[in-house]
């Protein structure tokens, strides 16, 4: 049985007519609200307001390897008891006269509807790994484990360190070190949306795994445990870093603790993932990392975008958490390029930004 058929025996057993009258259409409305959040089945049409990019997203279908003369984009299935998962792993060519230690790997979580080839064709870091000379990880979310094909951020099970799709991923950066030479003080997570969600997720639980966070367009730590409260949580109403589980109460072990650096990106006319569950992310960092100053600067994109920036530093100096809002943008990529889904070239680079974030933060002792 299909999302739309659940939807309407649901609402019939209710006594609701959809066919007619004012409920006519109310189970499309529910279904595209579901699939937003990667809850149900099918893609969401892209809003009336062209200045806002929310768009659904389409298969990219991408060669194996990369072009001649770019590194190789291979594929591998990764078995684990949370479910087999597919991934895909860029390796960038060795430039000549360049020394060939342990690599940075930087792990990119999709967004909902996303591919692994669509991720890495809007995000463009590949390009970035060819010129820095990183590896690049994609892990895919399967359908059957999410029907949208979206990270379950908001599942407590798989808000945990292990049994969950956090240790899937964790699993998934060991099998790459047992096979490249990566540096293990250097691995870093980005994501996008429920990506995003996600690569928090995994800072938190795997802090001695991950040196870093980039997150865009995401949701703070255990900001959901289920359907109706992801859905609050991206609206913007949920109990920033505080879910409420079943007969437990407020859990403070579910607010983030572990004070590793982040860099938040967000659009302020994002109306999938309200803009202040950015600011919330930003926050759970800044909370795990007392007594930092703060400074704010602003500016114009290439492309246009404006944009502000919040940079919080240590003791020491060191920027621990960054925060950019990008005005006027909507549920996308900033800086993404078009050849990918969800990307608004129009804003700054957020994977060079991120990457010059990434590689600033000081080797963990």
């Amino acid at each position: 049985m299909n999302i739309n058929d659940t939807i309407g025996q649901a609402l019939a057993q209710a006594g609701l007519d959809t066919r007619s009258g004012p409920l006519k259409g109310v189970t499309e409305t529910i279904r595209k609200a579901l699939a937003s959040a990667g809850l149900g089945g099918g893609a969401v049409a892209p809003p009336a307001d062209a200045d806002v990019i929310d768009v659904a997203a389409r298969d990219i279908n991408a060669p194996t390897s990369a072009a001649p003369g770019a590194g190789q984009f291979v594929r591998r299935t990764l078995p684990h008891p949370a479910g087999a998962r597919d991934y895909k792993l860029y390796q960038p060519t060795a430039r000549v006269g360049t020394a060939q230690g342990p690599r940075p790997l930087v792990v990119m979580l999709h967004g909902c509807t996303q591919s692994a080839d669509d991720f890495a064709a809007g995000t463009q870091m590949n390009r970035l790994a060819d010129e820095f000379g990183f590896l690049v990880l994609y892990p895919e979310q399967s359908a059957g484990a999410n029907a949208s094909r979206c990270w379950n951020w908001f599942r407590p099970q798989d808000q945990v360190r292990e049994g969950g799709e956090p240790a899937l991923i964790a699993a998934m950066v060991r099998a790459v070190m047992a096979e490249q030479p990566v540096d293990a003080q250097r691995v870093f997570v980005a994501g996008l949306s429920a990506g995003a969600a996600m690569a928090v997720v995994l800072g938190e639980t795997w802090p001695d795994l991950f040196a870093a966070v980039g997150a865009h367009s995401g949701l703070p730590y255990a900001a959901a445990h289920d359907i109706p409260s992801a859905m609050a949580a991206m609206k913007g109403r949920a109990v920033m870093g505080r879910a409420h589980f079943p007969g437990t109460g407020d859990d403070p072990r579910r607010s983030a603790t572990h004070a590793v650096p982040t860099i938040v990106f967000h659009g302020d006319r994002d109306h999938t993932v309200q803009h202040s569950n950015g600011e919330h992310i930003a926050q759970q960092a800044r909370r795990a990392t007392p007594t930092l100053d703060v400074s704010h600067d602003s500016g114009t994109a290439a492309g246009g975008r404006r944009y502000s920036r919040a940079l919080h530093t240590d003791a020491a100096g060191r920027v621990v958490v960054e925060q950019w809002t990008v005005h006027g943008a909507g549920h996308a990529w900033s800086g993404g390029d078009a050849a990918g889904t969800y990307t608004d070239n129009a804003g700054p680079d957020a994977s060079a930004e991120m990457l010059r974030f990434f590689l600033a933060q000081v080797p963990r002792g």
